[in-house]
């Protein structure tokens, strides 16, 4: 499965990620800079997405747990989500993200 992740600067990577696997720790495998400092316990906020709108209702909105610790950042969008809580399956296949600025390693 294909997950596309846009960087901050506009850069577009399609990263080939394995199901059953978080989102952030696809990007993380891929090599593509990422914070995400807690390793995905969801303890930070640092990989921090923002999910494609047409993408949005196939994931997910955050939780309340999700969205305390974004709330904290000023690239908070109602599309905002941790991709350490985004589980990669076939259904999401080309699952477009845009990594923001707070979760850049770079």
């Amino acid at each position: 499965m294909k997950i596309v992740v846009t960087l901050p600067g506009g850069e577009t990577q399609d990263v080939s990620a394995k199901p059953g696997k978080t989102v952030m720790e696809n990007i993380r495998l891929a090599g593509l800079p990422i914070r995400a400092e807690c390793g995905g316990a969801m303890a930070c906020a640092t990989c921090h997405v923002n999910v494609d709108p047409e993408w949005i209702e196939k994931v997910g909105r955050a939780g309340d747990e999700e969205r305390d610790l974004l709330d904290d950042s000023d690239y908070k969008t109602d599309r905002s989500r941790l991709c350490c809580q985004i589980i990669a399956k076939d259904e999401l296949d080309g699952l477009h993200v845009t990594l923001q600025l707070d979760a850049f390693e770079g």
